[in-house]
C-alpha cells in the first residue's frame, strides 16, 4: 500500500493546478449569481395544482448536473406526482407543507426540515391547505433531464 503523505498531495494538486491553461483556470473560478438575477415565474399548470412561484438559483454548468430552485406555494397548492432520475432534495424555508412518497403517509413539513427522495421514487409535495410553504429544491439532471412529471395529486389524495 503506498503511503501518500498530505503534504504530498497538496503539492501534487497544486502542481496540477499550475499546469491548468489560464482558460481552465478562468472557467473555474468563483461566480456570484445576485438574487434577483432570473425573473420569477409561476409554476407550469401541467406540473402543478393551485398558485407556485419558482424562483431559479443555480444550475451548474458542464460537467455539473446540479440545479436549485427556490419554491413557494400558496396554501392547498402542489406538485403533480413526480419523481427525479437521480433524487431530489427539499429544504423547508418557512411555512408549512406536506409530503408524500408513493404508498406513504401524509407527512408535515416546517422551516428547517430537510426532505430527501430517492432516485425514481414516486412522489409529491406542497403547502398544507391553510398555510404556504417555501422551499429549496435541489436535484441533478440526468442527459439533461431531472424529473418525470405524472398525473395530477387529486383533492381526495391532498386531504389529510
Amino acid at each position: 500500500m503506498t503511503d501518500i503523505s498530505r503534504r504530498k498531495l497538496i503539492a501534487g494538486g497544486t502542481a496540477l493546478g499550475l499546469c491548468a491553461s489560464a482558460a481552465d483556470r478562468a472557467a473555474l473560478s468563483m461566480e456570484i449569481k445576485r438574487s434577483g438575477a432570473e425573473a420569477s415565474r409561476k409554476g407550469q399548470a401541467d406540473r402543478f395544482t393551485g398558485t407556485v412561484w419558482i424562483d431559479p438559483l443555480f444550475q451548474a454548468a458542464e460537467p455539473g448536473r446540479v440545479g436549485g430552485n427556490h419554491v413557494t406555494y400558496e396554501p392547498g397548492a402542489r406538485t403533480y406526482w413526480h419523481s427525479h432520475p437521480l433524487g431530489q432534495t427539499l429544504i423547508i424555508t418557512s411555512g408549512l407543507g406536506w409530503v408524500q412518497r408513493e404508498g406513504g403517509p401524509i407527512e408535515e413539513v416546517r422551516p428547517g426540515d430537510i426532505v430527501w427522495f430517492p432516485a425514481g421514487e414516486k412522489h409529491w409535495h406542497g403547502a398544507s391547505a391553510s398555510t404556504a410553504m417555501t422551499h429549496i429544491a435541489i436535484t441533478e439532471s440526468l442527459n439533461g433531464k431531472n424529473a418525470d412529471f405524472l398525473d395530477a395529486v387529486s383533492d381526495d389524495q391532498y386531504r389529510r
